[in-house]
């Protein structure tokens, strides 16, 4: 089953494509990582995968009505921004709105809950999110994604500007929001993150999808090399795979 099917998915700015016939599918249980350097079109394809934006081709979330597609998939964009000065329960609660009637119900307060404790913020409830450090209200603002509970979550950026322990622990929650029968679509840009927690990579240079598979597969020499312009150190070890730039390559 498919929670999101792209078919030549092009999106311009002008007469420039910025996306440019993309085609995928995301599956049950898969943490995709989608990479590429800067203005490859990873945060333009998550937003028009959305209809977020004016394309030509298909997307199967695109002509969704706004509450069926919050329903469908939650999104995390890549700005940070709280616009007012609640608490961080409230914050958090608000993931619920496409699943809530006038009133709260039980499985609303045990998402919310659900999606504090993974994040860590138990103890933040009560604290005014505005008042929170920059990487503690990201981290509240993926727990608002994750309390959405869609079957889809797309996150473009999460970890960026993260400590090393909560950016681990984030993709860790991922991984773990995978394996319980969803998916996980998230923009990366620490390659080392990618291929040790995600399934499957999709790299983007230009516009186009120029790589798609396993980490292994796609983090080769030839399209490090190419795309991102590095050389790196990519082993499998008894710890996991761990992957480390190591210099240019232009």
């Amino acid at each position: 089953m498919s929670l999101l099917a792209i078919d030549g998915l092009t999106v311009r700015r002008g007469q420039c494509p910025v996306v440019d016939d993309v085609t995928l599918r995301v599956g049950l249980g898969e943490f995709l990582g989608l990479i590429g350097p800067n203005g490859a079109g990873k945060t333009t394809l998550l937003r028009g995968a959305l209809g977020l934006l004016p394309s030509t081709g298909r997307s199967s979330l695109a002509g969704l009505t706004p509450r069926e597609r919050a329903r469908a998939a939650a999104f995390l964009p890549q700005a940070r921004e709280i616009a007012w000065p609640v608490d961080v329960e409230t914050l958090v609660t608000l993931g619920r709105v496409p699943h809530a009637g006038r009133r709260l119900t039980s499985a609303d307060r045990e998402a919310v809950t659900r999606a504090l404790g993974r994040m860590g913020l138990g103890a933040y409830r009560q604290r005014i999110a505005t008042a929170l450090s920059g990487g503690e209200q990201a981290r509240a603002l993926i727990a608002r994604a994750l309390a959405q509970e869609a079957p889809l979550l797309l996150a473009d950026e999460p970890v960026a500007g993260l400590d090393p322990e909560s950016q681990i622990r984030t993709m860790q929650v991922f991984q773990d929001v995978a394996a319980e029968g969803r998916a996980v679509v998230a923009s990366i840009h620490d390659l080392g993150l990618a291929a040790r927690h995600c399934t499957r990579l999709l790299l983007m240079a230009r516009g186009r999808l120029v790589a798609d598979g396993p980490p292994g597969l796609v983090l080769t020499a030839a399209n490090l090399s190419e795309v991102f312009g590095v050389r790196a150190y990519f082993a499998d070890t008894p710890d996991g795979p761990v992957f480390q730039p190591l210099g240019v390559t232009r």
